[in-house]
């Protein structure tokens, strides 16, 4: 995916350090009405190679969406060794309303499953602010036999979110991946991962939360 992709909406940031008690500016119930300019700095990962991934903001500025087309792992049978572990990095630049901050309070993921018995499959994802240090992974393990679509869902309470810096552009990194281990199942049989969507109904959903930012 080119670097300049421009989209208007709006973005935040999950992340795990706790907030102070007693925030010093307003939570907001409704996010700004101006909107927000996201472009896609790079796009990198085996998960989601150049042309194969999508992002798209919700006009009300509440969620934005990345859509996969070529995200999928796999164990077992004759698939590459290396296919087992599948991943993708996005960084985005967020231009944020003047006095306005974000961040994300939960992220949907979607796709299709299928593990044999005695396969595993695991979907993770890390979130981060540019200069920041990495978060820990969330992990989401799925045990086979499995042969459905799957959904998982990180979701941070509102005194654990960590909200992008006032008056400061810093880019903002999610970090996703899948893992596919083909166990004990049986040899020959093929499991894998999905999270595509090539119609554009499977996609990975980021809800936001707002609030101001102290007055100067």
């Amino acid at each position: 995916m080119a670097g300049g992709m421009l989209m208007s909406g709006a973005i935040a940031a999950l992340l795990t350090t706790a907030l102070p008690t007693h925030p010093s500016s307003p939570v907001v119930t409704d996010p700004p009405p101006d909107k927000i300019v996201i472009d896609v700095a790079t796009v990198n990962g085996s998960g989601c190679p150049q042309g194969t991934a999508a992002v798209a903001v919700s006009p009300d500025n509440t969620a934005f969406t990345v859509t996969y087309s070529n995200y999928l792992a796999q164990a077992g049978g004759n698939s590459d060794p290396t296919a087992f572990r599948k991943n993708c990095q996005l960084n985005l630049i967020v231009h944020v309303p003047q006095g306005f901050t974000y961040a994300i309070a939960s992220a949907d993921y979607r796709g299709f499953l299928s593990l044999q018995p005695g396969a595993t499959g695991t979907q993770r994802a890390s979130y981060y602010f540019q200069g920041s240090s990495n978060t820990a992974f969330k992990n989401h393990p799925f045990n086979g036999p499995y042969n459905d679509d799957w959904q998982a869902t990180d979701s941070t309470d509102w005194a654990q979110l960590v909200w992008a810096p006032c008056g400061v552009l810093r880019n903002f990194n999610i970090n996703t991946e899948l893992r596919v281990n083909a166990g004990s199942s049986a040899p020959g049989k093929v499991s894998f991962m999905t999270m595509d969507s090539t119609d554009g109904d499977i996609s990975t959903v980021y809800h936001m939360a707002w609030k101001e930012c102290p007055k100067s």
